[in-house]
């Protein structure tokens, strides 16, 4: 199917197709750092039921390093601020591929007629491209 189509719809199509790779891209890496900050609050949450004199382990690679309750309390809040910051902007950068993900499919729907057979092929990138 897509031989028949212009050069610029194969072009559009193409780009569709990237677009949807990467919108694929940021939600595995929105998932992880959402995991990830989530894991960081409870264990946040967690420190505040240990006693402050309590000997304390970081995790650093494939060491636990002994450390006090005042430093493991500031690097957690340190990498929670840092994991919502992380995923507020990936949020961003999905709604961006988002738009510019219907705004193509749009384009090329105007370019292809807009008749029957222009949403099949918008709509189904992985699905026209894979078979």
């Amino acid at each position: 199917m897509q031989g028949n189509l212009p050069p610029e719809a194969q072009e559009k199509l193409e780009q569709l197709q990237d677009l949807q790779d990467t919108a694929q891209q940021v939600a595995v890496q929105k998932n992880q750092a959402e995991t990830q900050l989530s894991e960081s609050e409870n264990a946040l949450d967690e420190l505040d039921d240990i006693d402050e004199d309590a000997t304390m382990f970081q995790e650093v690679g494939e060491l636990f390093i002994k450390t006090d309750y005042e430093t493991a309390q500031s690097d957690l809040e340190d990498k929670v601020d840092s994991l919502e910051i992380r995923v507020e902007t990936l949020k961003k950068q999905e709604e961006r591929v988002r738009e510019q993900f219907e705004k193509l499919q749009g384009e090329l729907q105007d370019m292809l007629g807009g008749g029957a057979g222009g949403p099949s092929g918008p709509t189904g990138p992985g699905g026209a491209g894979g078979a």
